[in-house]
């Protein structure tokens, strides 16, 4: 199994019920526990956290839900103190949680930059620098921050999103090489246009499930499993010579 003995902590983990619409946290979570892994999902939704969770005990899975806003940095600390209480250590840190929007540079409040960056910059930083000791006395580990190709690429709208994105690439590249000495891997995933109860809503308007489609050289949108799939592949060990590295999977958008 790719992740047995494997400790991992998910934000962003709540929409992962099979059957249902999934997000990127919770499609990994179930990847994650099928190769043997223990984890700690977490999110601001605990409804639908915990009733992933049910189903992924129901399965046979040791798994736990633990509200965290990623902004927090008290809940951080506490989240990742309760995960290496209940399972020993932390080896996989999956920053995930992300909020969306697209106005305009003139339509952007500074509440609205604020909240992009303070979920996807300052949450990303928060979650790394309170898992490196945890991983550091493991003797390594591996980090994955969610970025987006909108964090190498522009796009009409989306300006702070996109920002914060950039702002999440970045800091991939600055921290895989500050740790890569202790063994610790940091990497970032930067899914194209996907099919995800956060991306739903704006798939649903009329015309923009055709304006986004005609965008993808694949001609289709992608699912939560396929991002979920990378993601298991940087926890692995099969992606032991990676760190800084950038992993695209977009239908072929950036290739344009």
């Amino acid at each position: 199994m790719r992740l047995e003995n494997r400790v991992a902590l998910i934000t962003g983990a709540a929409h992962g019920v099979k059957g249902e619409l999934m997000g990127f946290g919770g499609a990994s979570a179930w990847l994650f526990a099928e190769e043997g892994a223990k984890v700690m999902l977490t999110d601001i939704d605990v409804e639908s956290g915990e009733r992933t969770v049910a189903q992924l005990r129901d399965a046979g899975h040791d798994v736990m839900f633990r509200r965290l806003d990623v902004t927090d940095e008290s809940e951080w600390q506490e989240a990742i103190e309760a995960t290496v209480s209940a399972y020993g250590s932390l080896n996989i840190l999956v920053n995930n949680a992300g909020t969306g929007g697209r106005p305009t540079v003139e339509e952007t409040t500074e509440e609205i930059w604020q909240g992009q960056m303070d979920v996807h910059g300052k949450g990303v930083f928060l979650g790394t620098k309170h898992a490196i000791p945890h991983m550091r006395a493991a003797g390594g580990g591996s980090i994955i921050n969610i970025s987006s190709i909108y964090g190498i690429v522009g796009s009409i709208g989306s300006t702070a999103y996109h920002a914060a994105k950039g702002a999440s690439r970045i800091f991939t590249k600055s921290a895989a090489i500050q740790l890569a000495r202790d063994g610790i891997r940091v990497n970032s995933v930067h899914p194209g246009f996907m099919l995800t109860p956060m991306t739903r809503p704006g798939a649903e308007e009329e015309g923009r499930l055709n304006f986004m489609l005609e965008r993808i050289p694949m001609g289709r949108m992608g699912d939560a499993m396929e991002i979920a799939r990378g993601i298991l592949f940087l926890a692995s060990d099969e992606s032991s010579y990676m760190t800084g590295s950038e992993l695209v999977i977009d239908g072929g958008m950036t290739a344009q």
